[in-house]
C-alpha cells in the first residue's frame, strides 16, 4: 500500500468511526497535489460502499483567509450522499470529531460546467440557488493540522443542509444573513463575502473540478464557501440560517443521553 493509500485509508476510518487520528504531515511538507491525491483515493473508498458523488464545497472563499494561509487559490472538497442532512432533522454529534457548523450560499446545477467558464456562462448552468449550512470537522486530535492536512481530509467537509430553492436571476452578490444558535444570533454575514461574488466561487469550482477529471455534471451541488466564521456545535442545538429574500435553513443536533442510558 502506497503511502497515499494508506493516510487516505486512515483518513477515512478516522470520519466512519469519528475518531482523532495523529497529524501526518505536521510541518505542511507534504505536496497539494499529494494532499488532494489522498482526498480523492479517501472519498474512493466511500464510493466503493455505495455513496454518491453530488457535488463539490468551495474552502477559504475569504480573500483574508487565503492570504492568511498563504494560498493564491481557493481549496475544495467532494460532497457525498451520505453527507447530505434533511433540512430540519437532528444530527447525531457522536459521528463527530470537532464539529462546527458555518452559513453558505448553496447552488444546483441545470447543465455540467468543464472547466474554465465565464462568469455569464456558470450563472447560465445554474438551475437555483438555496441558503444552506456546512458542518465542518477535523479529524486530527487536538484540533491541529496544516494545510495539506485540511485538504487531505476532504477540506474538513463533513455534512450539508440546503433550504428552498430559489431562482438564481435575482441579484445574490450581496445577500445580508444571520446564522443563530436557539435562537440568538451568533453569525452576521453576506455571500458578498464569498470572493467579493459567489459566481466566482462557482467559476472556481468548476476550473478546479475539471482540472481533477471530475468536472461538475448536471444536479450537482456546489457549496459556495463559509461567508462567516465557524461555530462550534454542542448537544441539543438548533442551528438556523436566514439570507435575505431567500429563506432560511436549520437542523438540529441531538441532546446527550441521561447518565445511566
Amino acid at each position: 500500500m502506497s503511502q497515499i493509500q494508506s493516510i487516505a485509508a486512515q483518513l477515512d476510518d478516522a470520519a466512519r468511526h469519528a475518531h482523532a487520528i495523529s497529524q501526518f504531515d505536521p510541518q505542511g511538507a507534504l505536496s497539494l497535489e499529494d494532499a488532494y491525491a489522498i482526498q480523492r483515493t479517501s472519498i474512493e473508498r466511500r464510493l466503493v460502499r455505495g455513496e454518491r458523488r453530488v457535488g463539490v464545497k468551495m474552502g477559504f472563499t475569504s480573500r483574508a483567509k487565503m492570504a492568511q494561509m498563504g494560498l493564491s487559490d481557493v481549496i475544495w472538497g467532494r460532497l457525498t450522499s451520505a453527507m447530505q442532512v434533511e433540512e430540519g432533522s437532528a444530527i447525531d454529534l457522536s459521528r463527530y470529531v470537532h464539529p462546527r457548523v458555518e452559513p453558505e450560499l448553496a447552488f444546483v446545477l441545470k447543465r455540467g460546467l468543464h472547466g474554465n467558464e465565464t462568469g455569464p456562462a456558470a450563472l447560465a448552468a445554474v438551475e437555483a440557488i438555496a441558503p444552506a449550512l456546512e458542518i465542518i470537522d477535523s479529524r486530527y486530535r487536538d484540533f491541529r493540522f496544516s494545510l495539506s492536512e485540511v485538504i487531505a481530509d476532504n477540506a474538513s467537509s463533513s455534512g450539508f443542509v440546503i433550504g428552498p430553492w430559489s431562482d438564481p436571476r435575482a441579484d445574490f452578490s450581496n445577500l445580508g444573513l444571520v446564522m443563530s444558535i436557539d435562537g440568538r444570533t451568533v453569525q452576521v454575514g453576506s455571500t458578498g463575502a464569498l470572493l467579493g461574488h459567489p459566481l466566482r466561487s462557482l467559476v472556481a469550482a468548476a476550473r478546479l473540478s475539471a482540472a481533477a477529471g471530475e468536472p461538475l455534471e448536471a444536479g450537482d451541488v456546489v457549496m459556495a464557501g463559509g461567508a462567516t466564521s465557524a461555530e462550534w456545535l454542542k448537544p441539543g442545538q438548533y442551528i438556523g440560517v436566514e439570507m435575505e429574500r431567500i429563506g432560511r435553513a436549520g437542523f438540529h443536533t441531538d441532546r446527550q443521553p441521561l447518565i445511566g442510558q
